[in-house]
């Protein structure tokens, strides 16, 4: 074993991966009706491009992208569109969102893709708009769009490109079996990255539990020609080593500094499957319409790993896992520390959805009810961030947000190790995004406010610039005399100069705040912090003052000449 740094804290909880990583990766069946939601990743959902009785190909964009930080979506089956409208979707709110449902015969199955293209030789912009258009994110859970990420060596010296195989979550193999079936092109996507975010080489973090994963590793390592370094680092299992300021410090001894991002310091982490979707999208052609899922619980006749279409009803995956209703006592994405319950079997795999847990009563039991804290400090000796997780649940529950900031709630990685060891059961977790979601309402509010107010100074700044140019207008047609004329225009040559020098200032001030406002973004983007929709509004609004200040400068030099 390589030799690793650490973190503090951490905890073991049982694996339970042995139920789903047994049997080899299969196809799931081509389903013949999908649900594709259209924000299925950070920022603003995608904006539908097809109409009801449209017929589509696999692959063919149905809807497009808005704004920076968003997404193409992709057909996930040949067929026709049904309806647009909402529906229930997979989401700790339980709520409905826009979708678009397609439906066709469960044996066609057209094609639309792109042109292949060989990403050595392919330039960096073609690169970019591939991933933009292949509709690429995230597929470890954070769904943040692969494009934008690959384009932080933009305004970041990146020097390492991590591969995140940890996978410390239970239960969850689909990393795992991605790594045994595709070694050599998620090493090859993870090089596709490295190149369009400048790193000098890749590490590839992955615990010591995934034995055959590694051996598949190290065999496409030594078979490799490539000439940027790639090297392994195996570590110890422990929960959650797959975070990723907790993978870059037992990795590489570096600390991620609190409310920064791991390009801070040098480092960029992508997850095996985005790798792969990468590589598909750029060598291949092909859009992202699928993703491996683990289906996995004791009320599964057949768990394992599926590469199923996107908007499969889960309903009808965990029936071709042998599910047994009688048993089923809870239905789980994602891992038993950071998932969530659904209410309903009828819901689609989405991009997020990395694995589904069909509990028996048995296995995951209904959570115990809540009891009062008995300051055992056991939260703060299983914090991976080295928080003080009693001091902020009193903070949270008392809604004392101020103090909670500053013992850095947004910190928190909302990893569940403290929930894990709580004897009294506190949901602490849950009083924690509670007063990170108060929080951001809050300032989302000033936001706005100042958003108004620059708008209102903008208006009232363009109404007493057209009374005064119409006041100017008045004036000029009451001279009566050259003499006036020539020294009005004197006067008003003089004027339009210290207009100009005005103007100027006026510009480097709007382009220092056009700055600002990209900035902002695009850290809000990085973190998952912030509401992008009001961002965006905020960069708009700067473009247009700028615009607005230009457009000033050039009438303000026509008058002067």
């Amino acid at each position: 074993m390589a030799k690793a740094f650490d973190f503090p804290g951490g905890v073991h909880p049982p694996q339970h991966k042995t139920l789903s990583n047994q049997t080899p990766l299969i196809q799931a069946p081509l389903p013949r009706r999908v649900v594709l939601p259209l924000a299925q990743h950070i920022g603003q959902p995608a904006e539908p491009c097809v109409k009801v009785g449209d017929m589509v190909k696999t692959g063919q964009v149905i809807a497009s992208a808005v704004g920076l930080i968003s997404a193409d979506l992709h057909a996930s089956i040949t067929g026709e569109v049904v309806a647009i409208e909402e529906r229930p979707v997979p989401h700790p709110s339980q709520g409905k969102a826009p979708c678009i449902l397609i439906e066709g015969d469960g044996v066609t199955d057209e094609w639309e893709t792109l042109s292949p293209l060989d990403w050595n030789q392919s330039s960096h912009d073609d690169l970019i708009e591939r991933l933009a258009r292949s509709g690429v994110v995230g597929l470890g859970g954070a769904g943040f769009p692969t494009q934008i990420k690959a384009r932080v060596g933009e305004h970041h010296v990146i020097e390492t490109l991590i591969v995140n195989a940890a996978e410390c979550e239970p239960y969850i193999t689909a990393d795992d079996l991605t790594l045994r079936t595709y070694p050599v092109k998620v090493l090859e996507g993870a090089e596709l990255l490295a190149r369009l975010c400048g790193a000098e080489r890749i590490l590839v973090g992955i615990e010591d539990n995934k034995p055959a994963a590694i051996e598949a590793l190290e065999v496409a390592l030594a078979d490799r020609r490539g000439d940027l370094p790639i090297e392994l680092k195996v570590i110890a299992t422990r929960y959650p080593s797959g975070g990723e300021k907790q993978l870059i410090k037992r990795l590489l001894d570096r600390e991620v500094p609190s409310g920064g991002l791991p390009a801070d310091i040098g480092v960029l982490c992508h997850n095996p499957g985005t790798l792969l979707a990468a590589l598909r999208a750029v060598r291949d052609g092909r859009p992202l319409v699928s993703r491996i899922t683990t289906l996995t619980g004791e009320a599964l006749a057949r768990p394992g790993n599926v590469e199923a279409r996107l908007g499969t009803s889960m309903a009808e995956l965990l029936t071709f896992a042998g599910l047994d209703t009688a048993q089923l006592s809870r239905l789980i994405m994602g891992g038993p520390m950071m998932g969530f319950e659904l209410t309903s079997l009828d819901l689609p795999l989405v991009k997020a959805t990395n694995c589904l847990i069909a509990a028996s009563a048995r296995e995951l039991p209904p959570p115990t009810p809540e009891r009062p804290c008995i300051r055992c400090g056991a939260c703060e000796a299983a914090c991976p961030v080295a928080l003080l997780p009693q001091q902020l649940y009193w903070f949270a529950k008392a809604r004392e947000h101020d103090k909670a900031g500053l013992f850095h709630l947004f910190d928190c990685i909302e990893c569940g190790a403290c929930d894990y060891v709580c004897p009294s059961h506190i949901p602490l977790v849950q009083y924690y995004r509670a007063a990170k979601d108060a929080i951001r309402a809050q300032a989302l509010e000033a936001r706005r406010a100042e958003h108004a107010r620059h708008r209102f100074e903008l208006r009232q700044a363009r109404l007493e610039r057209e009374a005064q140019e119409k006041a100017a207008k008045r004036a000029a047609r009451a001279k009566a005399t050259s003499r006036i004329a020539k020294q009005s225009d004197k006067n008003e040559a003089t004027s339009g100069l210290e207009d100009i020098k005005t103007l100027r200032i006026a510009q480097a001030a709007a382009k220092a705040a056009l700055r600002k406002a990209e900035k902002a973004l695009a850290r809000a983007a990085e973190s998952g912090d912030g509401n992008l929709e009001d961002l965006e509004v905020q960069l708009a609004t700067a473009r247009e003052n700028l615009q607005a200040i230009q457009a000033r400068m050039e009438a303000a030099r026509e008058s002067a000449s």
